[in-house]
């Protein structure tokens, strides 16, 4: 059972923790253990201890037992995952106290897609909003930790309250043939932690239009989905129509067509001083265009030492599908009908099933046209039959 949600601090700001899991969700949190998110608590979690004692975070948990003998998980999601919850307690533990966990990662490895599932368990059952922030593999680094990927993706949106995912392979679309591999991987994880950044500052900035850590919840909160996410910004006079078009070329976004199949979106604006009410219904009016069957949550507040730039954060989330038909149980999945593409169907009560009518064989209007050089010919008659008649019409056979 759930413990219930830790009260946030005495300035009312909720308690935040972030956890970078495997070497790349490591490495992802030395990129934010800046200034900018002074306040959170940073957690390294990883079974290479070489890559834990280069990390810049405070507190640091070595994931090791007799079985890895000091080598890591060789790349096994299911040893990594196997470690995690054999330490279930101790990770627990780490989240204590925690209003949002953070968990950030590359999915595709051992310790990455192994651990970062049963962490986000463990933050749920100490009470915490769990948001996991991960990539996914490109398809040159092959089909093992493709499907470990997908995997680890599928456990973790179950575990996580959200998941803001980043197939690395959209990053073809930011980058050219002369990107060096470096800057390759350094464009995926700044996209993936301005999506950190965003809901940081949703968290931490006092806003005119307060959008509260209880909205965050409602949002969130038990959905179990991949959500969708952005956070743009521009600066000038044409800043807000600028914001909109990078909103809809976003690859988190992908292309907006998110936005379109969400049920409900946070929306927060950050800008100067000199942010207008017309700056805000302009974004708000192009937003609302792309989701209009979504429930839409705004907030806008004013930052001085933004000056004249312009930030937006988007958050789109969508409702998990049920798993709990007929058809989805475990235990009728031997004997239920395989309808792709379709809804469970309930028959009404006191309704007989329809009948079924046994179809009829109908004469064809066919032309009957001459044998040829055999018209004058004589039958071939075997025991009173024609053989010169098709055995189906002589015999009765419905062609169906």
């Amino acid at each position: 059972m759930e413990n219930q949600v830790p009260p946030p601090q005495p300035n009312g700001k909720p308690v935040v923790k972030i956890f970078g899991v495997g070497n790349a969700g490591v490495a992802l949190l030395d990129a934010v253990n800046t200034p900018e998110f002074a306040g959170a608590n940073f957690v390294a979690v990883n079974t290479d201890a070489a890559s834990l004692g280069a990390c810049s975070a405070t507190v640091k948990f070595h994931l090791e037992n007799k079985l890895l003998r000091g080598l890591g998980t060789g790349g096994d999601a299911e040893r990594g995952r196997a470690l995690a919850e054999e330490q279930f307690s101790t990770l627990k533990s780490a989240c204590e106290g925690a209003n949002v966990v953070f968990v950030l990662a590359g999915l595709g490895g051992g310790a990455g897609s192994g651990v970062s599932p049963v962490l986000a368990r463990a933050a749920r059952e100490a009470g915490a909003l769990v948001l996991a922030f991960v990539t996914l593999p490109f398809e040159c680094e092959g089909n093992r930790r493709e499907q470990q990927a997908e995997q680890s993706l599928d456990h973790l949106k179950s575990a996580a309250d959200g998941v803001i995912c980043l197939p690395s392979q959209k990053i073809f679309r930011l980058i050219d043939e002369n990107t060096s591999l470096v800057e390759t991987f350094r464009v995926t994880g700044g996209l993936l932690l301005e999506g950190l950044r965003g809901v940081w500052q949703l968290l931490e900035r006092p806003g005119l239009i307060q959008v509260h850590f209880a909205d965050l919840c409602a949002l969130v909160r038990d959905r179990h989905a991949e959500n969708a996410f952005a956070f743009v910004e521009a600066v000038g006079a044409g800043r807000a129509r600028e914001v909109v078009e990078k909103i809809l070329a976003h690859p988190l976004l992908d292309e907006g067509r998110a936005l379109a199949e969400s049920d409900a979106v946070l929306v927060s604006l950050t800008a100067g001083r000199d942010l207008t009410m017309a700056e805000i219904n302009r974004v708000m009016d192009q937003v609302k265009r792309q989701c209009v069957h979504a429930q839409i949550i705004m907030g806008a507040a004013v930052d001085a030492a933004l000056k004249d730039k312009l930030c937006v954060t988007i958050i789109a989330a969508k409702q998990a599908p049920a798993s709990t038909t007929v058809a989805a149980r475990p235990e009728n999945r031997a004997t239920a009908p395989a309808l792709s593409g379709h809804r469970d169907v309930v028959m009404p009560r006191n309704r007989g099933q329809r009948k079924h009518t046994k179809p009829v064989q109908t004469q064809l209007p066919l032309t009957i046209v001459s044998k040829g050089r055999f018209d004058k010919s004589e039958p071939t008659i075997h025991q009173g039959e024609d053989l010169d008649v098709p055995t189906y019409l002589r015999r009765g056979v419905a062609m169906n």
